[in-house]
């Protein structure tokens, strides 16, 4: 990455995308487009890094997107994993919990971990570093946009200097949170709805030995909901709702936050970092593109926190786009395909809302009655084995599944369409066991257990490169396996747990194609050219099958594509 340049910054001409916002998810962003050999620009109105602890978990999910980015060394180290979260009711009594230590949906990490914000952006943003492609400008702000059907003509101003210069993109993405510049310039509305109720966030640190509830903790008391947890590195969280009464004023001066989190710290060895009143909103962009311009994260939707799934959200949105983005831009599919992101994110996205608002629910019973009758049924339900196990082991939360997209058929059949799982395997000729996406390569992979050592492979469209993994049953002996070279496209590996094999054969398949960003293309029975000709079609490239060629892409925004900011 070229090193973010003092200003005045010179133009930048003509780049393949323009990012807007470097927050999490435009960080994200941009080091997925670099490691696609995307030319990308990312533009930042802040001059510094964002100093303070605003989004606080993330997903096993999310971890796998930091994986695949090449990002979780740098991210891993500072993470908190908490073992469960307890609903307890005003009397303290626990009627609730989620067990995360017994959760595990497959996807090679732990079901929740907490995170300092300021520390992961700053692990993000370093990770721009490695790529030629990708130059970061700080203290720049989009102040003027529009576009044809060949690019998208971009002002920029340099907060610093008030300077503003021309940038050309082909895509420009709108990564810059729910005041998003970008949405408004496109004139995207958006539509939900906000909550009267304010909240306040206090963050801090303390020693260990100051934590008095150690637990993440919902507080259902009818008389001020709390969220109580500790976080990484010697940090805390705690979130209360304001009465009627309070006022932001009074409720962040020290003496008052002193007495609110007395219950679950000691106040006199607690350090606030970052006190603030907040609101929710429960709200989605009418679309999520106009052109080429697309929005991401809080800039396409906001969700109340109870399930932790804002930023994670956001991410799952920067993964399914961005490969999609560098296929179209290296000729390898169609414009059309770009479709498809928000045909597979926004229902995603609007169930994860729901249940984060369902959650709230129960969370925030706002008199005597309501919490008792709250407290009594859910007690009673889970009297029911299966019952206290959807709540135990987080069953509620929405998998990761997309209904219609980029599938063989274009639609959910069974497997396609779902995230595969990322067991541990052994690559042939070694002995230590990695996560399954360190051998998947970037691009699309087949997963085959029925190959002969023989056989020269699967055969996806020209261009295109497709990694190959031969799966070997648990109990092989990878050292005497023949090596394989991952460049060839060939990588063989030892199931070493037995769950690629089970996942087959519970699907009654024996090869499965997987996307990029790891949910399942198709399924066959055995290797079957067909299945990968048939690819060709459906990224709208013309393939051995003879499918179509590109699709055009087309624009609402107006007679000449123009928008200006206001």
């Amino acid at each position: 990455m070229k090193p973010a340049q003092p200003a005045p910054y010179p133009a930048a001409g003509e780049v393949d995308v323009v990012v807007v916002g470097c927050g999490p998810v435009g960080a994200l962003t941009a080091n997925l487009l670099g490691l696609r050999g995307v030319r990308t620009l990312v533009v930042e109105r802040s001059t510094g890094a964002h100093g303070q602890p605003r989004a606080f978990s993330c997903d096993d999910e999310a971890l796998r997107i930091y994986q695949q980015a090449g990002l979780l060394d740098r991210i891993a180290g500072d993470l908190h994993q908490p073992s469960r979260a307890d609903y307890v009711n005003a009397a303290g009594r626990t009627f609730a919990t989620i067990a995360f230590d017994e959760v595990d949906f497959g996807f090679g990490h732990a079901p929740l971990n907490f995170f300092d914000q300021p520390l992961l952006e700053q692990a993000l943003r370093a990770g721009l570093d490695r790529f030629d492609e990708v130059e970061l400008r700080l203290g720049t702000e989009l102040v003027g946009l529009r576009q044809d059907d060949e690019r998208v003509h971009l002002v920029l101003r340099d907060v610093t200097t008030d300077r503003t210069y021309p940038v050309r993109a082909r895509y420009v993405l709108g990564c810059d949170g729910a005041r998003s510049t970008t949405r408004t310039a496109v004139r995207i509305p958006l539509a939900g709805a906000s909550y009267a109720e304010p909240w306040l966030a206090v963050s801090g640190d303390l020693p260990p030995e100051a934590v008095r509830k150690e637990h993440t903790t919902f507080v259902c008391d009818w008389r001020r909901p709390a969220f109580v947890s500790p976080g990484s590195r010697g940090s805390y969280r705690a979130e209360f709702m304001l009465r009627p009464d309070e006022t932001e004023s009074d409720m962040t001066r020290p003496e008052r936050m002193a007495e609110l989190v007395e219950p679950y710290v000691d106040p006199a060895r607690f350090t606030v970092t970052r006190a603030v009143v907040y609101t929710f909103h429960h709200l989605v962009a009418q679309r999520w593109r106009e052109g080429r311009v697309f929005l991401l994260g809080d800039a396409a939707h906001q969700m109340p926190p109870f399930l932790g799934q804002g930023l994670c959200s956001g991410l799952r949105d920067a993964a399914n786009l961005t490969w999609k983005l560098a296929l179209v831009l290296a000729g390898g599919a169609g414009p059309a395909l770009l479709d498809t992101y928000e045909t597979e994110r926004r229902p995603h996205t609007v169930a994860m809302a729901e249940t984060s608002v369902r959650l709230g629910r129960v969370f925030l019973a706002r008199s005597r009655r309501a919490a008792w009758l709250r407290d009594t049924a859910l007690r009673a339900a889970q009297a029911i084995p299966r019952v206290r196990r959807f709540v135990r082991r987080f069953e509620f939360k929405p998998l990761p599944a997309y209904d219609r997209g980029l599938f063989a058929d274009g639609r959910r059949d069974g497997p396609v369409g779902t995230m595969f799982p990322q067991p541990r395997v052994v690559v042939a000729g070694s002995t230590m066991p990695v996560l399954l996406d360190e051998v998947l390569g970037a691009d699309f992979a087949v997963l085959d257990t029925a190959a002969p050592s023989t056989s020269t492979g699967p055969v996806g469209p020209p261009g295109m490169s497709i990694r190959w993994v031969v799966v070997h049953p648990a109990g092989t002996e990878a050292t005497e396996l023949p090596a394989t070279e991952p460049a060839g496209g060939r990588v063989d590996v030892v199931d070493v747990d037995g769950a690629i094999v089970a996942w087959l054969r519970r699907h009654r398949c024996r090869q499965v194609v997987l996307r990029p960003d790891r949910f399942v293309f198709a399924r066959a029975d055995a290797a079957d050219p067909a299945v990968l000709r048939g690819l060709a079609g459906v990224l709208g490239v013309a393939g051995q099958d003879g499918g179509p060629g590109p699709a055009s892409v087309t624009s609402t925004a107006g007679a000449d594509g123009s928008a200006a900011v206001s």
